[in-house]
């Protein structure tokens, strides 16, 4: 481990434990609300992440579905939530730029503008976020949800560990404190929201790669820190997918560091546009991939994503889509992956995920 991530590393500790109690008791200190007064939201997750960002795509669908008539602001970080909310009714994506210290101008105009605005309600989207909890205490808002997982929802919602559903529950769990009866529906799910037009041309880009007249699969090969599985781990579970798998094409989704796992024994498509890349994978019967941003833009673009998972906690970070799995590989071998794999492809094949057939 470098020294640069051991120090972020203590740094996220510092300011975990400096804010863990931001917000707490404070949500409810301002009256009555009433849905129909509800004309601004503000949520907030400044992270640069693909994943994490990909992430809060339900909530932000939960809101639409409680306040219609709100207008939302995102306050993020980085440069990706364009692209990710281009086809969302988002009012305003205010953007922390990823390096503070390269420009403090940018970063402190990010903070100002959600002191500056009134917010009839801000959700800091991720209790644990350190900075989400930060800037949900420093906006201007009337009402503010910290994001904080009561017991109750550990009780009824068995899936509330994970970081696409249980900032929806936490939402609800607000809104039934103040009085309000807001269902038991399913969480929405991850959505990119794709157009058509984005579809179509993926489709093209995928012809123009491997025969069209065979389903293809999508892999990819790279994760970050921990996640990362070796070269040699990718190429005996390449071989053998060929293998198993010889009636569909399989290509190579590459990451932003353009490298290869397999050594790019395999056809491959490399972009940094994250909407064509996710054009392409849409078009695909699978996707294969260690838990990464790259699996969850899989999940958004309602593809059956397979997630490799050895060191985090798939409860947590499993992909969130129909006919998707995530497989502990710290319990089984390459083979096994490659059994469960063709289950759940049998299942898909006979008609649970008709998406595909669709386009």
């Amino acid at each position: 481990m470098t020294m640069l991530k051991k120090v972020n590393m203590l740094r996220r500790k510092i300011m975990g434990f400096l804010t863990r109690n931001v917000g707490r008791g404070n949500q409810r200190q301002n009256g009555l609300l009433f849905k129909r007064e509800v004309c601004s939201v503000l949520i907030c997750r400044p992270n640069h992440r693909l994943g994490n960002l990909l992430l809060v795509t339900p909530l932000v669908q939960e809101v639409h579905d409680l306040f219609p008539n709100a207008k939302i602001d995102l306050f993020v970080k980085g440069s990706a939530a364009p692209a990710i909310f281009k086809n969302y009714k988002i009012n305003r994506i205010i953007q922390l730029p990823r390096r503070p210290f390269r420009n403090l101008i940018a970063y402190f105009s990010g903070w100002l503008q959600i002191m500056q605005k009134r917010y009839d309600i801000v959700i800091n989207a991720v209790g644990h976020s350190s900075s989400g909890r930060l800037s949900a205490r420093f906006s201007n808002g009337r009402f503010k949800f910290f994001g904080d997982t009561d017991e109750w929802m550990t009780l009824i919602y068995h899936d509330c560990e994970h970081m696409a559903k249980y900032p929806v529950y936490s939402l609800r769990g607000e809104m039934i404190n103040l009085g309000f009866q807001v269902g038991n529906k399913k969480v929405p799910l991850l959505l990119l929201k794709l157009s058509l037009a984005e579809i179509i041309e993926g489709r093209k880009t995928l012809d123009e790669l491997v025969p069209d007249h065979k389903k293809t699969i999508c892999i990819f090969t790279y994760a970050t820190g921990g996640k990362i599985y070796p070269s040699a781990w990718w190429v005996e579970f390449y071989d053998r997918l060929k293998q198993q798998f010889y009636d569909y094409n399989i290509v190579e989704i590459l990451p932003a560091e353009n490298t290869s796992m397999i050594n790019f024994r395999a056809p491959s498509f490399y972009s940094l546009d994250i909407r064509k890349v996710g054009s392409v994978v849409a078009n695909a019967a699978l996707f294969i991939g260690a838990d990464s941003g790259m699996m969850h833009l899989a999940s958004a673009v309602q593809t059956p994503t397979v997630g490799l998972f050895k060191v985090t906690n798939s409860k947590i970070y499993e992909p969130y889509n129909t006919g998707s799995i995530a497989i502990d590989t710290t319990r089984n071998n390459i083979p096994d992956c490659l059994k469960i794999i063709g289950r759940a492809m049998h299942v898909s094949d006979n008609g649970q995920s008709k998406k595909h057939e669709l386009l």
